[in-house]
């Protein structure tokens, strides 16, 4: 369990958490998560919301605010979590 902080006007790299879920409540804030293939979905979170990110699901969040930081409570069911992180490189075609 981590508490994560997307500073104003934020964002992740895209990536995959390979082999593991996660589980993120919002604190604080609103965050856009882009998803899937190519990143061409998205939803957007806002504070007391839940968010599920199942393994292996392509994705990068946002702050959506340029004045104040987006905090959340993040959860992972891989011990090793931080070494099962890969980029996610999109494709030009």
């Amino acid at each position: 369990m981590n508490l994560i902080v997307i500073p104003p006007g934020g964002a992740a790299e895209p990536h995959i958490h390979q082999g593991y879920e996660t589980a993120i409540y919002l604190l604080q804030g609103e965050v856009e998560t882009f998803y899937g293939p190519g990143l061409k979905q998205s939803i957007t979170s806002r504070t007391g919301d839940f968010i599920f990110i199942p393994a292996n699901l392509p994705h990068p969040p946002r702050n959506l605010s340029a004045t104040e930081p987006a905090l959340a409570i993040v959860t992972r069911n891989d011990p090793n979590e931080q070494e099962s992180v890969i980029p996610y490189v999109l494709s030009e075609d």
